[in-house]
């Protein structure tokens, strides 16, 4: 199979990986970008799963909760350029739309676009409308929600939209100390970007493809095979703990962990406190920013 600069490209953008090295792992893999991910971890050459999800397009993310506390929303919107991400038209547009699900609780961003707004037109129109006036393309992207029964939703925004969360907590206790944690929570969720809230989360496919990944990285690494699934488990473990909430340091405090703050809480409250739902949505994530001569330069340098 041809390898092309566009592949490589797109392989360099997820793995941070040399050119060389990408070009070399989409030949042993057949072209194929996610073998070729796993070919450059197993070689200790990229860190994919950290990688993969950086910011690579402009826009705005926001947060609400509603009125009652009970439910809380995420959406992304993109634009071209982060110039018309920071005006307050577009600004103002992106909150909208996040009211717009709250109120309306669409099934999914078609049902969304239909909405109709506070101006007579839909989520749809409004946005092509500002497409024309403004002059660049602009999209709805994706949008999430988190509820409760009994307990509290608290959103927090970063760095003026680039990262948003709510997190949902369950529980009977005193509502205002709820926001509290919940705060915290929410904080640690925007720094440190868990995957899943806890180990039993974890799905047992992913477990099987990471012990892969990691055995295959102790083998070259000239690790004996008799010590190798001992130190893959160690490996795992520590992994599992920074990917899920609940095993993570806390960033208040690194003498305790997210699990030790939260059980902490609930004895202060005299209430259980469950963790019923985190959401954390980060401008441009999977996304790719434009690069107009990045093909050309790869390939130039690579005679593809």
């Amino acid at each position: 199979m041809d390898i092309t600069a566009s592949m490589v490209k797109e392989l360099r953008d997820k793995t941070n990986a040399g050119m060389m090295d990408c070009k070399k792992a989409l030949t042993e893999t057949n072209g194929d970008i996610e073998k070729a991910i796993d070919y450059l971890r197993e070689k200790g050459l990229s860190q994919a799963a950290k990688k993969s999800g950086r910011i690579a397009a402009e826009g705005l993310t926001t947060a609400i909760v509603s009125a009652d506390g009970k439910k809380g929303v995420v959406i992304e919107v993109n634009s071209e350029t982060d110039f018309v991400a920071k005006n307050e038209e577009f600004k103002n547009f992106v909150m909208e739309a996040a009211k717009a699900v709250i109120d309306n609780a669409p099934k999914d961003l078609e049902a969304l676009k239909a909405v109709v707004l506070s101006g007579g037109k839909s989520v749809q129109e409004t946005l092509t409308e500002k497409i024309a006036k403004i002059g660049e393309n602009m999209s709805v992207r994706r949008f999430g929600e988190v509820k409760v029964e009994n307990g509290a939703v608290v959103d927090y925004i970063h760095g003026g939209g680039k990262i948003s969360v709510v997190v949902a907590l369950e529980s009977e206790g005193d509502k205002e100390a709820l926001k509290v944690l919940g705060k915290d929570l929410a904080m640690q969720v925007a720094a440190m970007s868990p995957k899943y809230v806890s180990i039993e989360d974890v799905d047992d496919e992913f477990i099987a493809h990471e012990k892969e990944i990691l055995i295959a990285q102790a083998l070259n690494e000239g690790k004996p095979k008799n010590i190798v699934e001992k130190m893959v488990e160690g490996r795992l473990n520590k992994q599992l703990k920074e990917i899920c909430l609940l095993e993570q340091v806390f960033v208040k405090d690194t003498d305790l962990t997210v699990k030790k703050v939260i059980s902490d809480t609930a004895k202060k409250l005299g209430s259980e406190i469950k963790v019923a739902g985190v959401l954390r949505f980060e401008v441009g994530e999977g996304l790719e920013k434009k690069s107009e001569c990045f093909s050309e330069e790869v390939a130039k340098q690579m005679g593809l």
